[in-house]
């Protein structure tokens, strides 16, 4: 996941770790924005008897910033309940679980959805359950029925899914964090490596837990309309992100049936905005840190910013394959405008998704920008200015997006030709995929991540 593990201190505690937020206007519903906040990294589908589920004490959070201040204008609040059936068994089902609501299903989860606008707090939904994890063909034979029940119609046009969803985020994990190797060119890595090979999607046959919503564009923009003047409207613009959040305080009972007593303030233990921000531009001693603020503080982080180390690392570990970064000392301000104030009119022809000066980690969305016919994974950087950065959609190759980025492709826009062409080898950088077909299916409508894989199906 684009921010798997990412710090020390949330590596530990899965069910509040965020792993991927999406925003993008909905293709099939292009009147209405869907925001995904996924959770719980690098699930194995074979996870039981104890499958995988939301913590019933984490405040899950996904925030809207429509006046660029880097504060929440529209929050969406949900809270889960898990509720045990049959105290006396060991196990996730003891039966066929045909519906969401089969007496078969010992552990079923169910959440309440919380909209916070100007201060006010509305309980858009309550009860509403969540499918069960994807077990195996006895436990689970019709899934995909069973997910599609799970998708809950809320009044104003809004609708919502919480649960287990196939990994939709690609990435060759097991090279990329072997020293930076690349496999399609890692025969030109500063360590002998072996020959040259395709990219390996790391994440495949895992699964994630994943909160969707969708709302009407009129519920996010600052006056509430849902018409925009084009592409330069500042308005259209808005800024996302999710955290998760525990109690301040737990007290540990031994010997009783409560485990566990919270109490306190909410604090918050996890954060994202931009992929792959926390795991690869903020240093390892300030992760947690990152984790624990919300995206007004985000100056402190400027200067990594400013000066990726990962844009040094790559000519060392690639000697002559970057030329464009040799000796490059100045300002990264494209990476500045990328992650922390959006693009700028001009830069881009018919585009831009600033939201003003204060710096701040969120993924902003342009909203009039309407969903490409023919999406490119590669974003804007494959001329489709309905993928990243403009908001993230489900299938956008972010890794190669962002790699291509650090690598000075975005700097020699701002600063040089003005075009999206690479220099050197910097144009076949590491991609899983080397045409347009991501290496995982999704769905065409909502929640647009695909069904969970299997338990008793994963490959041996």
């Amino acid at each position: 996941m684009s921010s798997h593990r990412e710090a020390p201190g949330i590596a530990k505690d899965p069910v509040a770790d965020s792993t991927d937020l999406y925003a993008f206007v909905s293709p099939d519903a292009p009147n209405t924005v869907t925001l995904i906040a996924n959770y719980i990294p690098l699930e194995g589908p074979d996870g039981g008897p104890n499958f995988f589920e939301f913590g019933d004490d984490v405040l899950y959070a996904i925030y809207v910033d429509n006046d660029g201040d880097g504060k929440p204008d529209v929050t969406y609040q949900f809270r889960f309940q898990t509720r045990i059936k049959n105290p006396n068994t060991f196990l996730y089902n003891t039966g066929q679980i045909a519906t969401i609501d089969s007496a078969n299903w010992n552990r079923p989860q169910f959440y309440s959805v919380t909209k916070v606008d100007t201060g006010s707090k509305t309980v858009l939904g309550e009860g509403l359950a969540c499918p069960p994890c994807n077990v195996g063909p006895r436990s689970t034979p019709s899934y995909s029925t069973l997910a599609k029940s799970a998708v809950h119609s809320l009044a104003g046009g809004i609708k919502v899914f919480a649960g287990q969803r196939q990994e939709g985020f690609y990435v060759d994990l097991g090279s990329i964090f072997d020293l930076g190797a690349l496999r399609p060119f890692q025969n030109l890595h500063l360590l002998p490596l072996p020959a040259v090979t395709p990219g390996v999607n790391g994440t495949q046959h895992l699964n994630v837990h994943s909160i969707a919503l969708q709302v009407p564009i009129s519920d996010l923009t600052s006056d509430g309309s849902a018409t925009f003047s084009g592409a330069g409207d500042r308005k259209a613009v808005i800024g996302v992100w999710t955290a998760a959040y525990r109690r301040m305080a737990r007290i540990l009972h031994e010997g009783r049936d409560v485990e566990q007593v919270e109490s306190g303030p909410w604090v918050q233990v996890s954060r994202l905005g931009n992929p792959l921000f926390n795991e690869v531009i903020v240093p390892m001693a300030k992760k947690d840190l990152w984790n624990s603020l919300p995206p007004t503080a985000d100056d402190r982080f400027l200067q990594y910013v400013e000066h990726p180390e990962l844009g040094n690392l790559l000519p060392l570990l690639y000697p002559g394959v970057f030329p464009n970064l040799a000796g490059l000392t100045a300002v990264r301000d494209d990476l500045v405008a990328i992650l922390l104030t959006g693009i700028p009119s001009g830069i881009i022809d018919g585009f831009q998704n600033f939201t003003g000066p204060k710096v701040a980690d969120v993924l902003r969305l342009n909203m009039a920008i309407t969903p490409s016919p023919s999406p490119n994974i590669k974003g804007i950087l494959g001329g489709d200015l309905a993928g990243y950065p403009n908001g993230r959609r489900v299938a956008d190759d972010v890794v190669t997006i962002e790699l291509r980025a650090i690598a000075g492709l975005t700097y020699q826009v701002v600063h040089g030709t003005g075009v999206f062409t690479a220099d050197g080898a910097a144009g076949a950088i590491y991609d899983v995929n080397a045409d347009n077909n991501p290496p995982v299916s999704y769905l065409s409508t909502f929640p647009y991540l695909n069904d969970p894989e299997s338990g008793f199906d994963v490959p041996a």
